[in-house]
């Protein structure tokens, strides 16, 4: 989910059905960390002189808002991000960087372009042989995130099809199916800039004068008039290439275990923002889809990571695993045939079971990244 469509109704959502905004939490990354003060209206960054190689943003948000900080490379290629972000919170954010020019955005409200400030990193990073274990989670990961990509073209490939065709019931039958793959790796699909609101926008977070296009704008229509139009398979038409370029892309991703590890916390941030409040899916209720799309590609990545981390810090592997079988178990629960029930049958009480497995997730999950630094 694209910053640009974050909400004061989606962060409204989230706390009242128990989901508080990132809770405190720390690293022992070590190194020179560089502070940036999140306000409400200044985006201070310590130090806008880095270094190549594994950095630290100590981040703490001094506003009245939820926030988000993003670091960008040029075209709004997003290196590393962390979401949700309360009032008077403080975070750790571990990551690699190579020599460039960029950008940290802080984002008050998470929307929009947020405040900016330029940075430069320069120098080489220290060139150390990679962990055998940590190159072959990189490269394990490199082809699930492939798979996911390459396994989801048919199914979304024969949902364009039943749009076109002005089969309302085959298109929502296949709808959720078609981004299930896109949920688990959608960290990597943010990653390329432009892709992620073309074809990921929801309807409620559209900037003035941007396009209502992708997957949700055809959701709109497949859940309310049903009547599918012209425009309509403009749109699908659009998605098709959209997807297909991403699955061009996708194998020229920068992925590290730093990478993998912040994509996980993403996810789950995903999961607290938009799917346990109901709003990813306003008009099909298929969050839950989404839901399991998110975790599964959280998982994913943690179990490629996970020798490495038993090692350096068993309790917190030994607590991921705990907490990942914790959310599948209340997860299960809303199972229906091959997919889940409707997301608006879910009552308040059993949202708030849901919104406490993934904050009880998000916390050790925030501390993958160093970890595995």
């Amino acid at each position: 989910m694209p910053a640009l469509r974050r909400t004061f109704a989606a962060i409204a959502g989230t706390a009242l059905l128990g989901v508080p905004a990132l809770a405190a939490c720390s690293s022992d990354s070590g190194g020179d960390a560089v502070k940036v003060t999140a306000s409400d209206k200044k985006c201070d960054v310590g130090k806008t002189d880095w270094t190549a190689g594994k950095n630290t943003l100590k981040v703490k948000n001094t506003g009245n808002q939820v926030t988000e900080v993003y670091v960008y490379a040029q075209g709004d290629r997003i290196i590393t991000e962390r979401e949700n972000i309360g009032p008077g919170i403080s975070v750790d954010i571990t990551f690699d960087i190579k020599p460039g020019q960029y950008e940290v955005a802080c984002k008050p409200g998470m929307k929009g372009d947020g405040i900016r400030q330029k940075v430069t990193v320069a120098g080489a990073a220290e060139e150390k042989p990679l962990d055998p274990r940590l190159a072959k989670a990189v490269a394990e990961y490199r082809a699930y995130v492939q798979a996911q990509v390459d396994g989801g073209l048919p199914v979304l490939e024969q949902f364009v099809a039943a749009v076109k065709a002005g089969d309302t019931a085959k298109a929502k039958e296949l709808y959720a199916k078609s981004r299930y793959g896109w949920e688990s790796i959608e960290p990597v699909a943010e990653s390329f800039g432009d892709l992620d609101p073309k074809m990921d926008i929801r309807e409620a977070d559209l900037e003035a004068g941007q396009e209502f296009t992708g997957w949700h704008r055809l959701e709109k229509t497949l859940w309310t008039t049903g009547q599918v139009t012209p425009e309509d398979h403009k749109y699908a038409d659009q998605l098709l290439v959209d997807y297909k370029d991403l699955q061009v892309k996708v194998g020229t991703a920068e992925i590290t275990p730093t990478t993998m590890a912040n994509g996980a916390k993403e996810l789950l941030d995903e999961v607290a923002t938009g799917k346990v409040t109901g709003e990813e899916e306003a008009f099909s209720h298929t969050d839950l889809v989404d839901f399991e799309g998110n975790v599964v590609g959280a998982k994913k990545a943690f179990e490629l990571l996970k020798p490495v981390v038993d090692e350096k810090d068993a309790e917190l592997g030994k607590t991921l695993s705990a907490e990942f079988a914790a959310i599948e178990t209340v997860l299960a629960k809303y199972k229906q045939g091959d997919g889940y029930v409707a997301y608006d049958t879910v009552n308040d009480e059993q949202r708030k079971e849901l919104s406490d497995a993934v904050n009880a997730l998000a916390e050790p999950l925030s501390k993958l990244a160093a970890a595995v630094a």
